[in-house]
């Protein structure tokens, strides 16, 4: 195996009147599924900043056509990226590079105008990007394209990052595989015949796959926190009502407001927070992240499985180890404690998820139906119907797309048992909201498996509680990339904070990435 560094320096104001500069290394990497970088700026360390470009010693469009032609060599093997604007990114490069050799500005304030200046990203395709489709998978919406850009994409456009294009995402991304009969299937860099998780799966791949710097992604179910998971980068669901959901395509009504938060993903931990604080804007003062963290002083807790739920596949040994690995090292060289707990109610995460998913909001509003959904504003759909089509081959939708409309209806046939259910999941929250507190963090299994193979998730559709349960508690949580299995798999683990807390777990994953290594390149054992 073959690789090259690419360093890029990033700017990011901490809106407390100091500035940092966060590194991202973006290494572009050989495995044994991928194929070797051919550009010459993948032949050696090249530092990229607003600094070096002012000297012209390495230009905005070099490092864009780097990623273009990294995305063309490996997009082949993954199809994760499914529609490309690269003519766009070079106009804009080139716009970028003009505006540092006329010297429009000194660099600190270039740096606080344009904090991501230059820096290529992704979006998943759910998320509106001007002159890019907007399907969701939708076979029914394949003409549409978008005219405008989805809050969070203006917002990173505004501080002069880069879009690449769109990525692949599951069929309405209510999945975690991500297929559909508009763009087909997305293979994982690690092992071209697993998943990529959904149903943010596109964008996770890109950045495993070292093909852009950043992304975008959405997270109704474990959406950002599945696919960072089984492609070995970090993921963040932030706390509910901080950044805008504004602009996706299906977006939230009723209920599921509270439960659908919009998040950053990226390689290394360090660009969370940078990400963070632009996407969320001036939502962001609901947060502390100014707040320094010391975690020694940080109430830790551990809970390494659900308590046994007959819905869930039992959590994979290596990822055991890998998280009593990250216990041992707190209570041995960072002088924490850490309590090992049992919450009991963790058993039913999946029925409290799809209870609370199904209810009514506080003004009695009913969550928009998934079967209203895959009609797209037309004739809802008859899920026997279609399973019926589906089987002669004339279904539009995809089989987990149907299943669940079939569950919404199932679900409707006991409304004495989603109650129950319902006033568990809120009884749940208290109890973790108190066990959390301002200074408490739980660390929990990201999956119970690694990245299986494809169309496994038929078989376990509900392995997904996991990470589902945290989005109807509304706590914020980040998924740790932690090495990889004996296969060469990525393995993780997931912090959660109490609500507005995200600057713990935040710091937790700069920290475990210095601890573990973070992210590692596929192909590298």
């Amino acid at each position: 195996m073959t690789s090259a560094w690419i360093k890029i320096n990033l700017y990011s104001a901490l809106f407390s009147g100091s500035w940092c500069r966060p590194h991202l290394y973006i290494k572009v990497v050989t495995g044994p599924n991928l194929q070797p970088p051919s550009h010459p700026l993948s032949s050696h360390l090249v530092l990229v900043s607003i600094c070096f470009c002012c000297l012209l010693q390495v230009k905005c469009t070099d490092v864009v056509q780097a990623y273009i032609k990294r995305i063309e060599e490996i997009n082949p093997l993954v199809n994760a990226v499914v529609k490309a604007r690269f003519d766009a990114a070079l106009q804009e490069a080139h716009h970028v590079d003009k505006l540092l050799s006329e010297g429009h500005g000194d660099e600190d304030s270039l740096q606080e105008k344009f904090p991501f200046l230059g820096v290529p990203f992704t979006v998943k395709e759910a998320f509106a990007l001007h002159g890019m489709p907007n399907t969701s998978g939708l076979v029914s919406r394949r003409n549409l394209i978008s005219t405008s850009d989805a809050l969070v994409v203006s917002r990173l456009k505004q501080a002069g990052a880069i879009p690449l294009g769109v990525t692949n995402c599951s069929e309405l991304c209510m999945w975690y595989e991500s297929s559909n009969n508009v763009y087909g299937r997305t293979n994982n860099p690690y092992d071209l015949q697993r998943i990529v998780g959904g149903s943010s799966g596109g964008e996770g791949c890109v950045l495993g796959a070292a093909c852009s710097v950043i992304g975008v992604g959405s997270d109704i179910g474990g959406s950002i926190r599945i696919p960072a998971f089984f492609n070995g980068v970090f993921g963040h669901k932030p706390t509910t009502g901080v950044v805008p959901n504004d602009g996706q395509f299906p977006n939230a009504l009723g209920v599921r407001t509270e439960f659908l938060c919009t998040g950053p993903m990226c390689r290394y931990a360090e660009d969370l927070e940078p990400m963070l604080r632009v996407m969320a804007g001036p939502g962001v003062r609901k947060l502390k992240l100014d707040e320094k963290v010391l975690l020694e002083k940080v109430k830790f807790y551990c809970m390494e499985h659900d308590g046994g739920s007959v819905f869930v596949s039992p959590v994979d040994r290596e990822i055991l180890q890998a998280q009593r690995k990250v216990v041992e090292h707190l209570e041995t060289q960072c002088g924490a404690q850490v309590q090992y707990v049992t919450i009991h109610k963790m058993k039913y995460a999946f029925q409290i998820w799809s209870a609370m998913m199904s209810s009514r909001d506080s003004d009695g509003q009913v969550p928009q139906l998934f079967t209203d959904l895959l009609g797209d504003h037309g004739k809802p759909v008859w899920p026997l119907w279609e399973l019926m089509k589906w089987f002669l081959g004339m279904s539009l939708h995809t089989i987990p797309a149907i299943a669940l409309a079939l569950t919404e209806k199932l679900m409707k046939l006991n409304p004495g048992g989603n109650a129950k259910r319902m006033s568990m999941g809120h009884n749940l929250r208290t109890e973790m909201m108190n066990l959390l507190g301002t200074d408490g963090m739980l660390l929990y299994p990201s999956h119970p498996i690694v990245a299986p193979k494809h169309y496994f998730p038929l078989g376990m559709p509900f392995n997904f509680a996991y990470t589902a349960i945290f989005n109807v508690l509304g706590l914020p949580v980040t998924q740790c990339p932690l090495g990889l299995s004996s296969e060469g798999l990525p393995l993780g683990i997931q912090v959660v904070a109490g609500p507005h807390n995200d600057h713990l777990t935040l710091a937790m994953a700069r920290y475990l990435e210095k601890a573990f290594g973070g992210w590692v390149c596929p192909g590298k054992s």
